[in-house]
C-alpha cells in the first residue's frame, strides 16, 4: 500500500473512537476462519522499561483474545537484532518486528541504525510486518524512513499509550497500516522538495562523526576522493549548512536524527 493510501485510511480511523472490546470483535471476525492465530514477534528495543511494556501489552492482547497466541524474542543491539534477522530468513519465522531507530552501531559498523535494521529486514524477511517506533520527531527524519523502510507501523515514542499501543499491533496484524498522531501531523505538512539520504551518505556522516579524515574515506567508501566529496557538498546543501565546516554540517545532521 502506497503511502497516500495509508495517509487516506489512517485519516479515516483517526476520527473513529474505537475500544478494545472493537478491535477483539473485529479480530474475532477476521480471524475465526483463518489458520493464523501464531505470530512470531521479534522486538528490537535498547530500552529495558519500552521493551517490557511491549512484551506486557501483546500478553495483555492474547489474554483477551483466545484465537492470538505471541511467541516473544528481543535484541536490544544491532549485532544481536541482524543475527536473529538472518537466523529468522532460514526460517522464514518473524511476523512483526517492532523495530527501534536509534541504536548503537554494529562492530563491523556495516549495520548503523535500525534504519539499516529495517533495510535488512525487507530483503531478508519480506512477508514480515514492522512497526518502528522512534523518540525522533523530525519531519524530514520521519519521511525518510517512511521511504527507506516504507513501514506498516510508525509510531513516536512521545505519542504512545498503552491503548495507542494496542490498537497498532491489531491494525498491523489486521493488515492494516497505523501512524500515530505526529506522523500523521507531519505527513499533512510534507514538503514537495524530495530528499533522500542513501546508505553512503548516512556512512559518510558517520565516519564523518568519527573523525575519519577525508583522505581516508576512500579506503572505507566504495567511491573515489572525487566522488566523496560530490556526496559531502549535497550533504551541506540538503542540510543547509552554510560553511563546509564539519562541526556545523554534523550538528545539523544529529539534530535531525541521522548520527
Amino acid at each position: 500500500m502506497k503511502n497516500l493510501d495509508k495517509l487516506e485510511h489512517l485519516k479515516n480511523i483517526e476520527n473513529q473512537k474505537q475500544t478494545s472490546n472493537k478491535h477483539n470483535q473485529k479480530l474475532n471476525e477476521n480471524f475465526k476462519d483463518s489458520y493464523k492465530s501464531n505470530f512470531k514477534i521479534l522486538i528490537i528495543e535498547d530500552h529495558p522499561f519500552v521493551l517490557e511494556v511491549y512484551k506486557n501489552v501483546l500478553q495483555n492482547i492474547s489474554s483477551s483474545n483466545e484465537l492470538l497466541n505471541f511467541t516473544i524474542d528481543t535484541a536490544d543491539n544491532c549485532n544481536t537484532a541482524f543475527s536473529k534477522i538472518k537466523n529468522a530468513a532460514q526460517e522464514k519465522k518473524v511476523d512483526i518486528v517492532f523495530l527501534d531507530i536509534r541504536l548503537p552501531p554494529s562492530e563491523d559498523s556495516k549495520i548503523l541504525s535500525g534504519e539499516d535494521l529495517g533495510i535488512k529486514i525487507n530483503e531478508l524477511l519480506p512477508n514480515s510486518k514492522i512497526i518502528i517506533s522512534t523518540s525522533l520527531n523530525d519531519n524530514f527524519r520521519i519521511q525518510t524512513l517512511l521511504k527507506t523502510i516504507n513501514p506498516d507501523g510508525f509510531l513516536v515514542k512521545n505519542d504512545l499509550t498503552i491503548k495507542i499501543l494496542k490498537e497498532a499491533i491489531l491494525e498491523v496484524i489486521n493488515n492494516l497500516p497505523y501512524y500515530s498522531k505526529t506522523v500523521l501531523n507531519l505527513l499533512r505538512k510534507q514538503s514537495s522538495n524530495d530528499i533522500f539520504l542513501d546508505k553512503i551518505d548516512r556512512e559518510l556522516l558517520y565516519q564523518l562523526s568519527l573523525g575519519t579524515k577525508m583522505k581516508d574515506m576512500p579506503k572505507i567508501l566504495p567511491l573515489s576522493i572525487a566522488a566523496i566529496e560530490k556526496k559531502k557538498r549535497h550533504l551541506i546543501k540538503v542540510f543547509n549548512v552554510k560553511t563546509s565546516d564539519d562541526k556545523n554540517l554534523l550538528f545539523e545532521a544529529k539534530k535531525k536524527g541521522f548520527i
